[in-house]
């Protein structure tokens, strides 16, 4: 991949990412005046500042997110740093990475689970982190670790850190909107309806029913957003980590090791198994029941990396 065509990635991946943080932020405030409308009973004074209140949430939570969106994630995680002295191999793999990658060293922190993973997080690369588990530190061979933390360092270089916390963030406010509007309806909705038909008529009921269809699929739409996003930042990050590595079948034969392994992932959770390079929680776990898969197929990516070995 030539430096331009990358470079020209890295400009598209952020203005994709601010792009859709736009749209989501329009969304909050869109659906917030109809909300602001149904429980106002019409009155647009009360709606604006439903809008206005949601937009203000939303801002502060993408600051939140932006400056300490990476703390947060790693104390969920139970995530420790670690320095050289701790791991001088681990080290020096993502050391010759970030020298071919042109990024400054990363902060390196430790999983203790015996579960093989690994992620990447922070707002940009000077600030960026990597995040490894002591089981994939143990279970996989130097040149399978080189292709996870080539793929971890193609997401720092791709700006893909940056996107991933504030989408996971975007996406949680809204639903928790849409769902606070839905239930809203059912605790005091006879006294909205019985006030709309005094006063609102048939424009009010239509507003009712589009801020209750919007508040059904907003979520779901929100969903597939980030779903099909982050599986064409996997895929990117998959022939990114190539382009450090010169060698396909570590990052393939590192994927495989990762997806058989039984190991549950125990700190892993919905709300940060996106940003793995490998989705942590498996099939059989009765949390991942309605989840949906911010991964493409195992399967597929490494079949994808091994058609680059022909």
């Amino acid at each position: 991949m030539a430096i331009e065509t990358f470079h020209t990635l890295i400009s598209r991946n952020k203005r994709n990412s601010w792009l859709l943080i736009s749209v989501f932020v329009v969304l909050f405030v869109g659906i917030g005046l109809l909300i602001g409308s149904v429980w106002g009973g019409g009155n647009w004074t009360f709606s604006i500042i439903i809008a206005a209140v949601a937009a203000i949430v939303a801002f502060i939570l993408i600051m939140f997110s932006y400056f300490g969106g990476a703390s947060a994630v790693l104390a969920i995680s139970k995530a420790r740093p670690i320095q050289k002295a701790d791991d001088p191999q681990l080290f020096n793999v993502v050391d010759e990475l970030c020298i071919a990658a042109g990024l400054p060293m990363p902060k390196i922190y430790l999983i203790n689970d015996t579960a093989p993973n690994a992620f990447a997080t922070g707002r940009n690369p000077k600030n960026a982190i990597v995040a490894i588990t002591t089981g994939l530190r143990q279970k996989l061979k130097r040149d399978e670790l080189q292709g996870v933390m080539a793929h971890e360092l193609s997401h720092v270089r791709n700006y893909d850190i940056l996107f991933a916390m504030l989408m996971a963030v975007m996406v949680g406010v809204l639903v928790m909107l849409c769902d606070v509007f839905l239930r809203s309806l059912w605790f005091g909705g006879g006294r909205r309806r019985s006030s709309s038909k005094e006063g609102g008529g048939l424009g009010q009921l239509i507003i009712l029913i589009v801020a209750i269809v919007l508040a059904i699929i907003a979520p779901i739409l929100a969903r597939v957003i980030q779903m099909s996003m982050s599986r064409q930042r996997e895929y990117l990050a998959d022939a990114s980590a190539i382009e450090l590595t010169r060698n396909p079948e570590g990052l393939a034969h590192a994927l495989a090791r990762i997806s058989d392994d039984p190991e549950v992932l125990e700190v892993a959770n919905r709300a940060t198994a996106s940003l793995y390079i490998v989705h942590p929680i498996k099939r059989f776990e009765k949390r991942a029941e309605s989840i949906f898969s911010t991964h493409p197929p195992i399967k597929e990516r490494i079949n994808r990396l091994m058609s680059l070995t022909q």
